[in-house]
């Protein structure tokens, strides 16, 4: 790497991290309400824009009990999927920033940024995983297998020259923070169950300066690689969103058979999701914040870099 040759004055902090990150800030636990039966009569498990299959018209047939019990199994596996990629993604990401594996000057607000966040995502996992038990426990969701995109993740980590790793990671951590899910932020307090909601606000919060760090990191990051080191960033930037937006199939097969949909119905219900243009779509429309990132860096002065990204469908020519 080159010397970063950054031209504004960078802040690599989290804000008023002391009064305003969940785990300094938070008051009392993520406990089921104890009219959950009352709530979910009109409220859902987890926001129905974030569940394209659960409108499905053979899932309409079946009923609202259904559609909750999918909606129940798709907010563990999500939670689930959380707990695994802050601990072993994001945390393992914001190590190459602390313990400077990166080989590039860091800052000591970006060091002491870094660790705040570090801090987050260990509350994060925590709470992700208690809410994970309760709604397993009332259901009797017991086949949690790891979800299928931690596995991909951590794939790539091992096809990736063991000197250049330290990048890999850091750009997994890089995309996963800034693949915000700008819909969620505008839920409401009335579509949820209440703990559901309280949980994801307070996760988004945070999520939202991390995002803002892990671009401004990035910008720090990207202006110290030399173009070789900048074409295998772009290579490894594009398999990692493609993997962000990868279905887990496997998965959803098993969620619709656990509410008695067979394979063929099964089938019915999942065929939206691997339409041709199905997944650029998904990178479309959540990566943005990524791709934002990426351009404010510099990224898509790049005619081959540009080219890689448009050619694989996830933004324009």
């Amino acid at each position: 790497m080159t010397g970063p040759a950054y031209s504004r004055t960078p802040h690599y902090t989290l804000g008023d991290w002391e009064h305003k990150a969940t785990v300094r800030v938070g008051k009392g636990g993520y406990r089921l309400p104890e009219n959950l039966e009352q709530q979910l009569r009109s409220r859902d498990w987890f926001p129905p824009a974030f569940i394209p299959y659960i409108e499905h018209p053979l899932i309409h047939e079946a009923g609202r009990s259904i559609a909750q019990r999918l909606a129940a199994n798709h907010l563990v596996h999500f939670l689930d999927y959380t707990t695994l990629l802050e601990h072993r993604v994001v945390n393992r990401a914001v190590e190459t920033i602390v313990h400077g594996e990166l080989a590039l000057p860091i800052p000591q607000p970006m060091k002491t940024a870094a660790l705040q966040l570090y801090t987050d995502e260990g509350y994060h996992a925590l709470f992700s995983n208690d809410v994970a038990e309760q709604v397993a426990a009332l259901y009797g969701i017991s086949d949690r297998q790891p979800p299928k995109r931690i596995q991909r993740l951590l794939g790539l980590i091992d096809t990736v020259a063991p000197g250049d790793r330290p990048l890999a990671w850091f750009l997994l951590g890089f995309v996963s923070e800034t693949i915000i899910a700008r819909e969620l932020l505008a839920i409401t307090r009335d579509t949820l169950v209440c703990t559901v909601y309280r949980m994801l606000r307070s996760h988004l919060e945070d999520e939202a300066r991390h995002s803002r760090y892990f671009s401004e990191v990035f910008q720090y990051l990207w202006s110290a690689l030399d173009p070789t080191q900048r074409n295998l960033a772009a290579n490894m930037l594009l398999r990692i969103v493609g993997l962000y937006f990868e279905p887990d199939l496997p998965w959803l097969m098993r969620s619709l058979a656990s509410v008695g949909f067979n394979e063929r119905s099964a089938l019915q219900i999942t065929g939206d999701l691997l339409q041709p243009d199905a997944h650029g779509r998904r990178v479309r429309s959540g990566a943005v914040s990524t791709f934002a990132a990426m351009r404010k860096a510099g990224f898509f002065d790049h005619e081959h870099h540009r080219r890689l990204f448009a050619q694989a469908g996830f933004i324009d020519g």
